[in-house]
């Protein structure tokens, strides 16, 4: 009787530890490992700096397409945009081309 109580007194005094250290290590596992942990974090967090450089490319191209657009409109046309989009536009714009101009008869 007397090892019978000592057995439960150990098992019901263990029962609260072993619970705690078992959602412990669960949440434990997944605040590292999990679907929103420190291994996730790390990798969107790569992916956000790719995004964040591909945005920046986006932005500067379409800075330089605005400046052009600038360029082109009607109020103050430059002469050296207009011939080059006339140039792309004769020569469909086909990498390699060369442009010569002939004398006019």
């Amino acid at each position: 009787m007397r090892i019978r109580r000592s057995v439960s007194r150990l098992f019901g005094a263990s029962i609260l530890p072993a619970i705690c250290a078992a959602v412990i290590a669960y949440f434990g596992y997944y605040a590292i490992s999990g679907t929103r942990g420190y291994h996730a974090y790390a990798a969107v967090s790569s992916e956000l700096t790719a995004q964040k450089q591909k945005l920046a490319s986006i932005r500067g191209e379409r800075m330089r397409l605005e400046h052009r657009i600038d360029l082109l409109e009607s109020g103050h046309v430059d002469r050296d945009m207009v011939e080059e989009v006339e140039r792309e536009q004769l020569l469909g714009s086909m990498p390699g081309q060369v442009a010569v101009p002939r004398e006019r008869h």
